[in-house]
């Protein structure tokens, strides 16, 4: 998988996505990225604060090696919001 390439364990990965299943949690979660742009997602500051303000919606600690690695995974794929193709693709990794 694309994101063990950048550090980022499965079972952080796992971990996120069972929080996800709360409807309060993935509401508070699409709030956050609600509105994000491609240029946005392509600054580390921006991504940064995203993965920093997301990690306390999920009560997750991140390390600062962490939190580097998800910023870089992040910025790796160059993420067009608006595109559905990269969104079915980010599903499909993550599924």
């Amino acid at each position: 998988m694309g994101y063990q390439q950048y550090g980022i364990s499965p079972q952080f990965v796992e971990r996120v996505k069972a929080k996800m299943k709360n409807t309060a949690v993935k509401e508070r979660i699409k709030g956050l990225i609600n509105g994000v742009t491609r240029s946005e997602l392509q600054d580390p500051a921006v991504v940064r604060r995203l993965v920093r303000n997301a990690a306390a919606i999920l009560n997750e600690k991140l390390s600062s090696v962490q939190e580097e690695q998800i910023v870089k995974f992040v910025i790796a794929q160059k993420i067009d919001p608006n595109n559905t193709f990269h969104l079915i693709r980010l599903w499909n990794m993550f599924r």
